[in-house]
């Protein structure tokens, strides 16, 4: 018998007026699955249920929730051995866009019976755990703002990036690679994948993969306006990495500095961090549930 426990985000299913209970009741045998659903009530209450749960000796955790429940979900998995697996219910969604994980639930509830699963790389900044992607400077302001707001999803997202890009001022920043080459830049933002996706289908590191022990690391210049219609073909085309105001290096350990304590992008939740950051790779490092057919890792 398989323990496994499924950690809900209450608001996310709120917002999409969805339940999970009936589904996982249909889909999931209890002839092979022990099942519990566990619902967070505050901010940082998935972190302590998935810890729980591993304690409880849980085989199999399940976060319901978009990209901040997945990642403080997964955060006290990394490096058990214990399987995580998603049920995606955010906005954004960029690690289960990346595998191919469907936002229907039944769809996803089948990939979590099916059990397939691989061993993933995750990442880290100054200790503190990610699966998908963290980002410094454009992309952890608009994170900021977005995580206050009362809209959610794509419109209100892009809501944010229009009203503040023209008046956001790109930041300096040192990097020191760990094969000792140094870059300083002026840039927008910084991105640190593990996945390809920003989410909502945006790739940001087209070629990331989860399984090669590397980040790439995606150093972004501030466009000109009417620079932009080219830079959002690229996007969907996903060759974002054409363009001259992007430009993607792959490494194992990064170190960056700034000139002032900052929040920092991680999976989507905003968190304030010291001037300096040390960001590295956790190779293979979490065992998750995946889609066996089309999953790119």
């Amino acid at each position: 018998m398989q323990k496994i426990i499924f950690i809900a985000n209450k608001n996310s299913l709120a917002r999409h007026k969805l339940s999970i209970e009936e589904p996982i009741a249909r889909l999931l045998d209890t002839n092979i699955f022990s099942i519990e659903i566990q619902y967070t009530e505050y901010h940082g209450h998935a972190a302590l249920l998935s810890k729980l749960a591993i304690d409880d000796g849980a085989n199999i955790i399940v976060a319901v929730g978009g990209d901040g429940t997945v990642n403080e979900v997964a955060g006290p998995i990394i490096g058990t051995g214990v399987t995580f697996g998603v049920v995606p219910m955010g906005s954004g969604n960029g690690l289960a866009r990346h595998l191919n994980i469907s936002r229907n639930i039944e769809k996803s509830l089948t990939l979590i019976s099916a059990q397939k699963t691989t061993l993933i790389d995750t990442c880290s900044v100054n200790n503190k755990r990610f699966v998908s992607i963290a980002g410094v400077g454009f992309d952890a302001h608009v994170a900021k703002l977005f995580a206050k707001s009362a809209r959610r999803g794509f419109l209100g997202y892009s809501r944010i990036v229009a009203n503040e890009f023209l008046k956001y001022k790109s930041k300096n920043y040192h990097l020191k690679f760990d094969n000792g080459e140094e870059i300083f830049q002026r840039a927008l933002f910084i991105a640190f994948a593990n996945s390809n996706q920003f989410g909502y289908n945006t790739t940001i590191a087209p070629e990331a993969s989860l399984v090669d022990g590397l980040m790439d690391i995606c150093i972004v210049d501030k466009p000109k306006i009417y620079n932009l219609p080219s830079i959002a073909n690229l996007l969907l085309l996903r060759k974002i990495e054409l363009s001259p105001f992007v430009r993607i290096i792959k490494a194992k350990k990064v170190t960056v500095t700034r000139k002032k304590k900052r929040v920092v992008n991680i999976d989507g939740e905003p968190i304030k961090f010291e001037k300096k950051l040390e960001v590295k790779i956790n190779p293979l490092s979490l065992n998750i549930i995946i889609n066996p057919h089309g999953s790119k890792v």
